[in-house]
């Protein structure tokens, strides 16, 4: 499509049944993905699926094979939306429940970007990704499989589509004319008020007041600098003027809020990732999810999900969700590292817990996150709590990378909507200087995870795979473990002295964390041992009120794969525990009679 006048809303609707909102989004897993870098569908032509320690380091040991794994780090690997959909079967096994893929729409043609975060057409896939009866087909099947489909989407900037007059274009606040829009060779061959060609689309887009035109930003903390000017080659789109009841939506905002009505129309998706929200005026975010919200309504999704990528603190990541109508936001502030740091005792297990408020009707002062208020991961595509010049998964770090289901574990079973980022399943291990060596390719492409090219990690067999569905299920089937109110335990050794273990000092923690998640009288028993070598037994305390002497909790899930035991209640002079057994780098969960 070319213009947005092409756009039949109601046509699209005619005789059409779509997919229901989930009532409650905390019930859900997500998986994150990165299209170009998942799966081109041919795996099981290639070869069987590779373990870590068959592959690491193979690049290594040949200089052209290393130099091509390079090259290929910032290109595209072949992954599309075909191949994504040849996956469903093994993201349903895992137990995923709702897909987040990376922007799937149209690139400028010029620049082999693989990310897909530099949109050129707003109405058309990109086509080395697939077609947009791809898009359907895949939001088709996945319904059917139970899994909710989230896209990623941007509204705030476009890709390369315009050249400025000059070189160097560093924000100043004044705006700068602009030399012509890019055609798909790259070259600002069409004219500024052309929108004729093919630079920008729809084709109402293609006129420079869409743009901000006010340079790149050089400082990134500096209002209104980093809402006004570009990410280094992408253009920011000019979205409106005005404050709070004042703000005028531009006609670019309007044009593009269309665009993102029509996939959902179109392709039946459930809900939108939104990008770079801390980039937007709060205004036009506002726009945005209140039309969006509307018109998805009207099709029968009265639970449309958008989450926001809120970078900037965490405080101001809080208070950007509860003004703009965004419904949850991306956990990038402070819940990455505190979940790492923990899990892998280098951090504080309470740290990580008071992120998070037992109340959605806490002290407005209180900035804290509610059970669906926000997405809880620690790998990711960007790791923007990470030094800019060194990135790393989980498992980069070798002398603690067994303690991953743990990690695990605590992501998916406490407060707040958890997701897992493609590869982790597998314990991919990318680490370096640029987030390009976090988003390896899971399919054989030529950027292979553990340093390797042409070998594919879609492996069911793996222990973390297996672990990781097992603990899915289990999620699924208690209550507390979605919407449970959660409580760090109090953990005692000897059966005398009852602590919050904390680490201190320099050392690392090896020892057990302990926490409860309570909902209608149930309660559900988590305990990790972050210890790499030894077993823990230790006493675990439980809720007074809930349970009596002669009540039991039995074990729900062993890590270490052991039968699983029923345990009597131990009365003491102001608690009740339950004294379990911790393998080794792995985690226990009990339930109550109730249970």
């Amino acid at each position: 499509m070319e213009s947005i006048t092409e756009i039949n809303l109601q046509a699209l609707q005619a005789d059409r049944d779509y997919q229901q909102s989930p009532q409650n989004w905390e019930e859900l897993i997500f998986y994150f993905l990165l299209v170009d870098r998942f799966s081109d569908g041919r795996e099981g032509e290639d070869s069987a699926p590779q373990g870590a320690a068959e592959d690491a380091d193979e690049i290594l040991r040949d200089k052209q094979l290393e130099a091509a794994w390079h090259e290929h780090s910032e290109r595209r690997n072949g992954g599309n939306l075909s191949g994504l959909m040849s996956k469903l079967d093994y993201l349903q096994q895992l137990g995923i429940t709702a897909l987040w893929i990376s922007p799937v729409f149209k690139q400028p043609a010029f620049e082999d970007s693989y990310h897909g975060y530099s949109i050129q057409n707003f109405l058309e896939i990109e086509p080395r990704l697939g077609t947009r009866e791809e898009l359907k087909e895949l939001v088709r099947q996945a319904h059917q499989r139970g899994i909710y489909v989230i896209l990623d989407i941007v509204v705030n900037h476009t890709g390369n589509v315009f050249t400025y007059d000059t070189p160097e274009v560093p924000w100043t606040g004044e705006v700068y004319p602009i030399k012509g829009f890019n055609a798909p060779s790259g070259k600002p061959e069409i004219p500024p008020n052309s929108q004729d060609g093919d630079a920008v689309r729809p084709r109402e887009l293609q006129v420079p007041e869409t743009f901000s035109r006010k340079g790149y930003i050089t400082d990134w903390e500096h209002y209104p600098e980093y809402i006004e000017g570009d990410f280094f080659s992408l253009k920011n789109v000019s979205t409106g003027t005005g404050e709070g009841e004042d703000f005028h939506p531009s006609e670019a905002l309007k044009i593009i809020t269309e665009c993102y009505k029509y996939w959902i129309a179109y392709a039946d998706i459930d809900g939108f990732r939104l990008d770079t929200v801390k980039h937007m005026y709060p205004e036009a975010t506002r726009y945005f999810a209140t039309e969006i919200h509307e018109f998805a309504h009207t099709l029968g999704k009265n639970n449309f999900y958008i989450i926001g990528e809120i970078t900037g603190g965490f405080d101001f990541a809080v208070e950007m969700q509860k003004r703009t109508g965004l419904d949850a936001a991306l956990g990038l502030n402070r819940i990455p590292e505190s979940l790492e740091q923990a899990a892998k005792g280098y951090g504080s297990f309470s740290d990580y817990f008071s992120v998070f408020s037992n109340s959605p009707y806490a002290d407005e002062d209180e900035n804290r996150w509610y059970r669906n208020n926000v997405i809880t991961m620690f790998d990711d595509h960007d790791m923007v709590t990470q030094s800019e010049h060194h990135k790393a998964r989980f498992c980069a770090d070798a002398q603690t990378a067994p303690l991953l289901l743990n990690a695990l574990c605590i992501n998916i079973m406490t407060m707040g909507i958890p997701c897992i980022y493609y590869g982790t399943e597998q314990e991919f291990d990318g680490s370096g200087d640029h987030d390009k060596f976090i988003r390896e390719a899971m399919f054989a492409g030529p950027f292979g995870a553990f340093r390797s090219s042409g070998k594919h990690y879609f492996n069911q067999g793996s222990f973390i795979y297996r672990e990781f569905s097992k603990l899915a299920e289990l999620r699924r089937s208690f209550l507390p473990l979605q919407y449970g109110r959660q409580y760090i335990r109090e953990i005692s050794y000897d059966g005398t002295a009852f602590y919050v273990l904390e680490k201190s000092g320099k050392k690392r923690f090896a020892g057990v964390y302990g926490w409860s998640r309570i909902y209608s009288s149930q309660e559900i028993v988590i305990a990790v041992n972050t210890d790499l070598e030894a077993d823990h037994t230790v006493r675990i305390s439980i809720d007074v009120e809930l349970h009596g002497d002669s009540d039991t909790f039995r074990e729900l899930y062993r890590s270490d794969g052991k039968d699983l035991s029923v345990f009597g209640i131990e009365a003491f002079e102001d608690r009740r525990a339950v004294q379990i057994r911790v393998p080794a780098h792995g985690c226990v969960i009990l339930g109550n009679s109730e249970s």
